[in-house]
């Protein structure tokens, strides 16, 4: 599979936040892009432990976002960072960060539908 960032199809585009993603093989590619002040943390509320379940495997091209996991640790992920984020965090930008980033596409699922009723709801 090859899939150059311009063809792959927008995920989602509101508030500065842009979306893309393309899934293969049980893998979805998202490429993401955040403005400072984004917090998933109120919008994870109603998933399980308040939290996001699905791991992540990705690279921070740009920026840098905060993550706090079920334990209470946080740490910083910076532009040329590889990271594994496990299930159980929640994550947040205090200056905008782009990051492309690979999830199993059954796991990440119920959590971009929930976001999204989130959203919708003004959650």
């Amino acid at each position: 599979m090859r899939s150059p960032l311009g063809d792959m199809p927008i995920e989602m585009q509101v508030d500065g936040i842009e979306t893309r993603a393309s899934e293969c093989d049980g893998v979805l590619a998202r490429h993401i892009r955040l403005p400072a002040g984004v917090d998933f943390t109120p919008l994870f509320k109603g998933l399980p432990d308040d939290l996001c379940q699905c791991p992540h495997w990705g690279y921070v091209v740009a920026g840098s976002i905060r993550l706090r996991y079920a334990d209470g640790t946080e740490e910083l992920n910076s532009a040329g960072d590889v990271y594994y984020w496990p299930g159980g965090h929640t994550g947040w930008t205090d200056d905008g960060v782009t990051f492309l980033e690979f999830s199993p596409t059954a796991e990440i699922q119920p959590v971009l539908e929930h976001l999204a009723g989130q959203m919708a709801s003004g959650g």
